[in-house]
């Protein structure tokens, strides 16, 4: 019998199907020790295959009830910010990578997807014993407790967050993988293709009833027996990415080595924590061709910001730095805040002094919509303002960001020439993948930044960031920072007018 006490012990889609009222505990200690599942995935092929109401003691009424509580399961376990979640994944990956027996190890479900908020994690690490592997995972020191460990599967509580483990035979690997990925109406989607041909897709595979094997690994091998190209990821949300995929259009989406240059970080001048050179240094080392130094103006809330003065003898600390780092094109922009009137928080006359700017919101001064939109109209109308960054201003999880009409947003910026941020600063991650696709569909350029305050997260942001924009099926046509650095100044100068 499972005790009252013992389901905190129990993996989070089981503990909220009890609380969700669909099950009783006793009837949860059954559907745990008969099924084993550890999922809403797990629960979910049960249920298509009745599996539930063949239980001793059980009926299809309960089996029903649970079938019932699955859509909303999901959304009641408390999700965390996606850099919370890599963070965590990350340590998970490393060990996983470095044992023996692994083949591989991704992340799957919503993480893999790219989503901003993150549930419980959950990762696919193909091999045939994976019992040195978990060995291995249990005693890593932020493992607060084991919660399950079977042959090929173990869940791991870290810091208040479930982590699962999935060891597929590797034959099987690829049919594993798309089938956590999801999402469940994509899944479905390729669900209803497979019976169009008087197949089935299942956890286990694409099997034809012809009594072949069915096709398992890789997942590129079953998009293929349904007539598909591989859909990336990112873009599996059960819209229109199967539609797009039949008639050969889909997106080819922008990749880390697509990326020339990071346009948006901050030092010491204002509140990052390294010097200009470390930051120059660390963007050599990933291979850039050009960076923006892009500190904060006066009136911005940072600890630190840059005065008029302090620009000016910013602007001589870069130029011995192009000297010492010839190969890099190190361009000295500025992060200017876009004041409550719509004014820009440096005067002309400084501003021109930058190779690019940035304009921000970063304080609402209790405007309404319209208002705050305005004031991103007159900096984008600005012919020195070459981009918008962040333009939700949200704060992950605390801040929602700003509630505006963001199609008229996007399409002044794409009228204007001026560029709009998706952002890979974990708290911001801004433009999310949906209103990255919009802004795309509006004509607008897409800048990829960092928005990177240390020179140890240049890379990690720059990465979340390309998630979101992936998952907004941005291309590397869409993004200034795929581009040719004179691209980048040809579009400041077009601004300007010069």
């Amino acid at each position: 019998m499972l005790r009252e006490s013992a389901i905190a012990d129990l993996p989070a889609d089981l503990r909220w199907l009890y609380e969700s009222g669909a099950v009783t505990i006793e009837q949860l200690a059954a559907i745990h020790a008969g099924l084993g599942p550890t999922s809403a995935a797990d629960l979910l092929t049960h249920v298509r295959r009745h599996a539930i109401q063949r239980l001793p003691g059980f009926n299809p009424d309960i089996e029903a009830a649970v079938a019932a509580a699955l859509p909303g399961l999901r959304a009641t376990i408390p999700r965390i910010p996606l850099g919370r979640a890599v963070a965590i994944a990350d340590s998970i990956l490393a060990c996983l990578h470095d044992s023996p027996g692994i083949e591989s190890a991704t992340p799957v479900g919503s993480l893999r997807r790219g989503h901003d908020m993150i549930g419980d994690i959950e990762i696919v690490a193909p091999a045939v014993d994976p019992a040195a592997a978990f060995d291995r995972l249990i005693q890593l020191p932020d493992v607060v407790r084991t919660l399950h460990r079977g042959d090929r599967r173990l869940y791991l509580l870290i810091d208040r967050v479930q982590v699962g483990v999935r060891c597929p035979m590797p034959a099987a690997a690829g049919a594993t993988l798309l089938h956590f990925t999801g999402s469940t109406a994509h899944t479905d989607a390729l669900r209803r293709l497979a019976a169009e041909r008087g197949w089935s897709l299942e956890p286990e595979g694409l099997a034809r009833g012809d009594g072949t094997p069915p096709t398992t690994d890789p997942e590129e091998a079953i998009y293929a027996a349904l007539g598909l190209p591989w859909i990336p990821p990112e873009i599996r949300e059960g819209t229109d990415e199967i539609d797009a995929a039949r008639t050969g259009s889909l997106p080819v989406l922008v990749v880390r080595s697509d990326i020339r240059g990071d346009l948006h970080m901050h030092t010491e001048w204002s509140d990052g924590r390294d010097s200009i050179e470390a930051m120059v240094r660390a963007c050599a080392a990933l291979g850039y061709e050009y960076l923006a130094i892009t500190d904060h103006s006066p009136h911005s809330a940072a600890t630190r910001n840059l005065s008029a003065d302090g620009a000016r003898r910013q602007g001589e600390e870069i130029d011995a730095l192009r000297e010492r780092y010839p190969q890099l094109t190190i361009l000295h922009g500025c992060e200017v805040d876009i004041l409550p009137t719509g004014r820009l928080d440096f005067t002309d006359r400084v501003l021109e002094r930058f190779d690019i700017v940035l304009a921000s919101l970063h304080e609402r001064a209790g405007q309404s919509a319209d208002q705050l939109f305005q004031r991103y109209l007159a900096a984008m109308r600005h012919p020195l303002v070459t981009m918008i960054t962040h333009p939700t201003n949200r704060q992950i999880p605390h801040r929602k960001g700003y509630d505006l009409d963001y199609q008229r947003l996007f399409a002044a910026a794409a009228q204007s020439g001026t560029a709009v941020e998706v952002d890979g600063a974990p708290a911001h991650l801004d433009l999310n993948g949906a209103l990255a696709r919009q802004a795309i569909a509006a004509g607008a350029t897409i800048s990829i930044d960092s928005d990177s305050h240390r020179a140890e997260t240049l890379g990690g942001q720059m990465d979340m960031g390309i998630l979101m924009a992936r998952h907004g099926w941005v291309e590397p046509r869409h993004v200034l920072n795929t581009r040719p650095i004179e691209e980048v100044r040809a579009l400041v100068a077009a601004k300007r007018g010069t």
